[in-house]
């Protein structure tokens, strides 16, 4: 693996951040969820996409460049470098749209893919219910074949971005419960379809970053399958991939978050709290090996190698690294002066990471994983 930059890798780098310095809002962002950050995040989304920035790995005809993955993580680090906002849209592009792309008819993709990338349209992910969490095969939302379409009925918990959406992806039941993941439907919704009830659920600072949506006699055309009635746990798996991997959350956005934690550390602290010191110290080279473990895993990806463990070690990596991470900004912010906005991005920070640890399977399911499939360890029943 080599880490030197191409000249044209190098072009490319500085084409981005020059950009960004010239283009990031200035000022401080409104608090996630809110109004505010939803129009904001829409107006960002299209400045994005408009310039080429939006989604760079994707295909030229739905607004991408037909970008490298070394490329977008080149722009990933820019981008957090140059402390540029959430974007809303990151269910829709990291998550839905890779799998819209692969399992898509070419009408979905024409519908879906641009305005998804232009932030015209924000998607919620619908999968865990009160009964299913990390076990999607027990998933219970129901969907009857009627003429048509499909009506769909139960209930789905903790759906990012659902507060704000426009649509959701969600799995629903179209065989028998004993199936299990035999019998999933992946199925695209618009959350303003008759029948739905979303109700927010807020998180420590009182935002509704999640929601629970439920789904009374909701009816969708036949259309709005993906991948066909019945195949919806291989369409899931997709998602799945890229949702544990780095797709949501780049090295760039790791690295630049240890990097600001950095400059937490002033000389009071360097003096008196070198406990501390030492483990921003161990953030910093912990944020550096995940970036470069997404290197290898990309780079074995391209030589047509892969492991079979990489998208659950990176996700059990960097969310525990992030938790960590905003913790101990929390303990350098109660013995150093700082503002009142540094102190409030970073009490956001802190309780958007700490979900991070669950959503998209959490720590413990990503451990099995890796034991049973990297370390070739039995499974425990």
């Amino acid at each position: 693996m080599n880490l030197d930059l191409t000249p044209a890798q190098a072009e490319f780098l500085a084409d981005a951040e020059t950009w960004l310095a010239a283009n990031v809002p200035a000022g401080s962002y409104a608090p996630p969820g809110s109004p505010e950050d939803v129009a904001q995040s829409r107006t960002w989304d299209r400045t994005l996409f408009d310039a080429g920035w939006s989604v760079l790995t994707w295909p030229k005809e739905y607004g991408g460049r037909d970008s490298s993955i070394i490329d977008w993580l080149l722009f990933e680090d820019a981008y957090h470098g140059a402390h540029a906002p959430y974007r809303l849209s990151s269910n829709g592009i990291s998550l839905l749209g890779p799998t819209v792309m692969e399992y898509g008819t070419d009408r979905q993709k024409d519908e879906i893919l641009r305005p998804m990338a232009r932030g015209d349209v924000i998607w919620a992910q619908a999968w865990s219910e009160p009964g299913a969490g990390s076990d999607l095969a027990s998933v219970t939302s129901r969907a009857t074949s009627v003429a048509g379409g499909y009506r769909l009925d139960g209930r789905k918990i903790w759906s990012s971005h659902a507060p704000s959406a426009d649509m959701a992806f969600g799995l629903f039941r179209t065989g028998a419960q004993e199936e299990r993941h035999r019998g999933l439907t992946y199925i695209l919704v618009p959350l303003d379809s008759p029948g739905i009830t979303i109700e927010p659920i807020r998180r420590l600072d009182g935002l509704a970053s999640f929601a629970e949506i439920t789904f009374d006699n909701v009816f969708v055309p036949d259309d709005a399958l993906l991948g066909g009635a019945g195949q919806g746990w291989s369409v899931a798996m997709a998602t799945t991939g890229s949702e544990r991997g780095f797709a949501l959350r780049s090295p760039g956005r790791i690295v630049g978050a240890a990097k600001r934690l950095e400059q937490l550390v002033d000389a009071t602290t360097l003096s008196q709290y070198p406990d501390l010191v030492d483990e921003v110290l161990k953030v910093n080279l912990d944020a550096e090996a995940f970036r470069l473990h997404v290197l290898q895993s990309v780079s074995r990806v391209t030589s047509g190698a892969s492991s079979p463990a990489d998208s659950s070690l990176e996700k059990l990596f960097w969310s525990e690294l992030e938790v960590r991470l905003n913790t101990l900004a929390l303990q350098l912010l109660a013995v150093t002066e700082a503002s009142p906005e540094t102190t409030s991005q970073w009490l956001e920070s802190f309780v958007a990471a700490l979900p991070g640890t669950i959503w998209g399977g959490t720590s413990e399911i990503q451990r099995n994983i890796v034991a049973q499939r990297l370390l070739k360890l039995p499974r425990s029943y």
